[in-house]
């Protein structure tokens, strides 16, 4: 492993940093906050880092080995959420455990906050917020090779070690292009849904803010009440079909503007996301009626939000603590499936889903005829056995993972269900869970411990847990040998 390789690449990503901090040290000094302080000297901090990162590095003159890519992705993970928590710490907002559990939240896009009350921070800081859901939402990395295209031949190892999803299809034959192309995609959908918001009667900081954090599939909000402050139908709308977007396979759409919209029909995995989406929106939506006694319109509106939301980025309109037992365990299921590979979306994904429910029915199949020859196939393509043992083997993992940090935050002394929902909430990037952070609640109330096991929680979620847990190994970090 080249270590001055991997400095120097910290070192573009610390520069990038700085130079974003310089947007929101700009709106503070247009609106006369006290915060520009504390955003300038992020922004030096992040420059004095990439500065010293780069003078310990040089350019590689190979492409970069797969470890020196999960190197770069993890590490470059750490520098930037240890960064992005400079302006609330400097800036006197919240200590140093919290402003850490804040950046992670917000580059993971889990948006789980510990701020008590958002409306109090000045608008500037509240903007860095909704930055860090659009940075890390497509991926750090991503954005990061997406800026400087200079990565060349290198930019394959670092996109595989980011990359959601238990395949990484190309949509372009070279993957320099493809970022570049996903760039620009989720550059237009942030840019369009600015203007719908304030089309719908945003204010211009609002809509910035909330476009951020909506295409980012984040959940921060500038509002205490999150999205149910606006009490519009029309934003909860517009909110619920961005929310459903971004959900999806970016690289599918881009094959829908080359192919056109006939590629859906064949996507076997968009049209379970869609399904599973429906049925869950209308199961909620008659609970709701005939437990609460809510209107059919009524009903629907608050159930489609809180359905996209919470497989998506964790916006609240309603309080859904308050609901049916049965409607709680549909967002419970929804936190875990998440949305599709190559979206911006975590949790399990629906394609491994739709993968394990085919290899399930495979099974028992062959219990029954076992001298039937049949294959597993998802989108038209036969699915070999490899790509199904690394689908059980990543939910294996993943639902080991929420029972170990259930078991560890009750034995903190928080409530089972609370627990649960909790680990479910942060493993899959939602942030809202139920009880003590329940849709109208924080996380600011938990221990320093519990604190600590949820942003790790988070970062594994966001990573897809292999990434970060291959570099636990000592054997990771030698120069030279197995690993």
């Amino acid at each position: 492993m080249e270590f001055q390789v991997i400095y120097r690449f910290l070192g573009k990503i610390a520069y990038i940093q700085a130079a974003v901090f310089l947007i929101p040290f700009g709106m503070a000094l247009w609106l006369r906050e006290s915060s520009w302080a504390a955003l300038l000297f992020s922004a030096l901090a992040a420059a004095a880092a990439g500065r010293i990162c780069m003078h310990s590095g040089r350019l590689p003159h190979k492409a970069l080995t797969t470890r020196e890519g999960i190197a770069i992705t993890g590490l470059g993970w750490f520098l930037a959420t240890f960064l992005g928590m400079l302006p609330y710490v400097l800036g006197g907002y919240l200590g140093l455990l919290d402003g850490i559990f804040e950046s992670i939240s917000g580059f993971t896009g889990t948006g789980a906050t510990v701020i008590e009350d958002i409306e109090a921070l000045p608008q500037s800081i509240l903007l860095w917020r909704s930055m860090t859901h659009w940075l890390g939402g497509l991926g750090i990395v991503v954005i990061f090779i997406a800026l400087l295209p200079e990565a060349g031949q290198s930019t394959v190892a670092m996109y595989n070690a980011e990359a959601a999803g238990p395949s990484r299809e190309r949509i372009l034959p070279r993957f320099q292009d493809m970022i570049h192309v996903l760039f620009r995609m989720y550059s237009a959908f942030t840019v369009i849904a600015l203007v719908v918001f304030l089309l719908c009667g945003m204010d211009g900081i609002s809509a910035v803010n909330h476009a951020l954090s909506t295409i980012s599939a984040g959940g921060f909000s500038t509002y205490n009440r999150s999205a149910a402050y606006f009490s519009s139908p029309w934003i909860e709308g517009w909110m619920t079909v961005f929310m459903i977007l971004v959900g999806g396979n970016f690289g599918l759409y881009y094959q829908v503007y080359r192919k056109g919209p006939g590629v859906l029909r064949h996507n076997t995995e968009f049209k379970a996301y869609i399904l599973i989406l429906v049925l869950a929106m209308t199961a909620i939506g008659l609970n709701l009626c005939w437990q609460r006694g809510e209107t059919w319109s009524s009903a629907l509106r608050y159930a489609s939000f809180q359905t996209a939301s919470i497989a998506t980025t964790g916006l609240v309109s309603a309080d859904y603590d308050q609901w049916p037992p049965f409607s709680k365990g549909i967002l419970l299921l929804l936190m875990i499936s998440g949305g599709c590979a190559g979206s911006v979306a975590a949790g399990i994904k629906i394609s491994r889903l739709v993968l394990l429910i085919r290899a399930l029915v495979h099974t028992i199949t062959q219990k029954v005829h076992p001298q039937a020859v049949q294959g597993l196939q998802m989108n038209g393509s036969r699915i070999g056995s490899d790509a199904v043992i690394r689908a059980y083997q990543f939910f294996f993992l993943y639902i080991a993972l929420i029972v170990l940090w259930a078991l560890l935050l009750t034995w903190d002394g928080i409530g089972m269900f609370d627990a649960i929902g909790i680990s479910v909430s942060t493993m899959g990037c939602i942030g809202p869970a139920f009880g003590i952070t329940g849709a109208t609640c924080t996380y600011a109330g938990l221990s320093d411990f519990s604190k600590t096991i949820l942003c790790v929680s988070m970062l594994l979620g966001r990573l897809e847990m292999f990434t970060l847990l291959v570099m636990c190994r000592r054997s990771f970090w030698n120069k030279k040998g197995n690993w």
